[in-house]
């Protein structure tokens, strides 16, 4: 993953822009806005979060308004419009998972992590967030780790105690 700040430029590169496209092919001629989800994600995958930079340039690449961007980007939770931690932790919050535990289980990844929601541990290992519904309500509490997308269901504090160890002993910082 590619670190860049909020203000420095973007300049994608020749095997990302053929990503794009790829993509644009998908869809008829004069529509390529309407690859505008998968694009981010491939920005995203690379950048690990959108940085206005970066989504001017999809809009550049797209031919279409930064506005039409942001909208967007700013609408689906899926998109990290900061910096994330190598893993972001999204722990479901809608009602049937705080039924179970959900609220819990945030409070108690803040706690062991040391850091509030949405900030980033000081390793740069770890973010996390409340979100909305994860569809696995008879799950819960569930969460879902980025950037892979790994789904984990019915958690207790003790399988969460493994979920980051494990991802720690994974990253080398056990």
């Amino acid at each position: 993953m590619l670190k860049v700040e909020e203000t420095q430029p973007v300049e994608f590169s020749s095997e990302l822009v053929s990503k794009f496209d790829e993509i644009v092919r998908r869809y008829p001629e004069g529509k390529q806005k309407s690859a505008l989800l998968p694009v981010l994600h491939e920005v995203q995958a690379v950048y690990g979060w959108l940085s206005s930079s970066a989504m001017d340039r999809v809009a550049e690449y797209l031919k279409i308004s930064p506005i039409e961007v942001y909208e967007v980007a700013t609408f689906y939770t899926m998109y990290f419009l900061k910096p994330q931690g190598k893993f972001t932790l999204e722990v479901c919050r809608t009602g049937p998972c705080c039924l179970v535990g959900a609220e819990k289980l945030l409070n108690y990844i803040g706690e062991k992590l040391g850091v509030e929601e949405g900030e980033i541990t000081p390793d740069g290992l770890f973010s996390y967030r409340g979100v909305e519904c994860l569809a696995a309500c008879g799950f819960g509490p569930v969460l879902q780790i980025g950037p892979e997308y790994t789904f984990y269901e019915n958690l207790t504090i003790e399988s969460v105690d493994k979920l980051i160890d494990d991802l720690k002993a994974k990253a080398g910082k056990s």
